[in-house]
């Protein structure tokens, strides 16, 4: 009788790791990609991602944020698990998987220092269409892009597009920009005050004709989900 438990006997698909990094600048949500300098799909545009190595990522998060790191030199403050995407004809090379991660960061420099990659860049979403983008990313940033969309209704999470400190405006444009519509002011402030997520600075910054509040994100704190959608 033959031994079914022997994985040998068995093809295996291909299995990656991929992330969808999000933040926002100048009220535009962007997505971080790479230029492949390898086969399949050289010289077209990926999300940053690859193979698991056995030997060394104790799981699927690790992965996520060594290649992260590899390929764009950028380490997420947010990172959370969004989908696994098969099929045959995903990727030339044969049946694929991949665990698909969407990520926020606050905006800033990438670079890749691994060979597998020509360049990195911060994309607008808006003008991923006109990209040559490899394997069915493109469909991937999008139901990202859609996750990211309803958590800004129900959590906190947004703030992690954010730098450092930062002000209620610049926390109302970084949801606005993600939402793609206005949302009332006084409504933010609720949602800040009705968390402990956040602290306020001693110092303020001038914003237009006054000074504002300066916040931070205080460490090690988890997500706050509310109950009910923001008003716009």
């Amino acid at each position: 009788m033959a031994d079914s438990s022997d994985i040998r006997k068995y093809k295996n698909p291909l299995f990656t790791v991929d992330s969808v990094l999000f933040t926002v600048k100048d009220a535009d949500l962007k997505v971080l990609l790479v230029k492949r300098a390898s086969d399949p799909f050289t010289g077209q545009w990926a999300l940053p991602g690859g193979f698991i190595d056995i030997d060394i990522d104790h799981d699927a998060d690790m992965t996520a944020l060594r290649k992260l790191k590899e390929k764009t030199n950028i380490t997420p403050q947010y990172l959370e698990q969004l989908h696994t995407y098969s099929g045959v004809s995903r990727d030339p090379r044969g049946f694929s998987v991949t665990l698909v991660y969407f990520a926020l960061v606050a905006e800033g420099n990438a670079s890749a220092h691994v060979a597998t990659v020509d360049d990195v860049k911060w994309t607008s979403v808006g003008e991923l269409q006109d990209l040559p983008v490899a394997f069915d990313h493109k469909y991937i940033v999008e139901q990202a892009r859609q996750r990211l969309k309803q958590k800004a209704l129900y959590s906190m999470v947004p703030v992690y597009c954010l730098p450092e400190y930062f002000t209620v405006g610049q926390f109302k444009s970084v949801i606005e920009t993600i939402l793609g519509k206005t949302v009332q002011r006084k409504t933010i402030i609720r949602r800040i005050e009705a968390t402990d997520m956040l602290e306020k600075m001693d110092e303020k910054v001038r914003s237009g004709g006054r000074f504002a509040q300066l916040y931070r994100v205080k460490p090690g704190v988890d997500i706050v989900n509310f109950e009910r959608n923001l008003s716009t």
